[in-house]
């Protein structure tokens, strides 16, 4: 018996929106509006903080000790290239950090900006 693997669906935000790309696939990562804070460091420079993804995959959670404490964060990639991208914040053990949990990173190097930048 032939098993054929099913292709999964990929999400696509709104065309009137700014958004974020995957730099190396173009599938859509994030909207303008989901972007929290510009300021975070991943491990190949900037990176940015946002409320929400899509087509994204999540990996296993483990603990990290970040530049700002104690987190248990998952690594996230790209679901249609696989690519990893940088990670979700799933526990932070510091009350100061916690406004960070189920959100996520994405590195600069990863992303392109689509749609109405100019």
């Amino acid at each position: 018996k032939l098993m054929t693997r099913s292709k999964t669906f990929q999400a696509y935000l709104p065309s009137c929106h700014r958004t974020y790309s995957c730099i190396h696939c173009r599938a859509h990562l994030a909207n303008h509006d989901e972007l929290i804070s510009k300021s975070f460091q991943g491990s190949q420079g900037r990176a940015y903080l946002f409320n929400s993804v899509v087509n994204v995959g999540c990996g296993p959670a483990e603990e990290r000790v970040l530049l700002t404490g104690l987190h248990a964060v998952a690594d996230i990639y790209c679901e249609n290239c696989k690519t990893t991208l940088g990670w979700k914040y799933e526990h932070a053990f510091e009350t100061s950090q916690k406004y960070k949990e189920g959100k996520f990173i994405i590195e600069l190097a990863h992303m392109i900006k689509d749609n109405g930048w100019e």
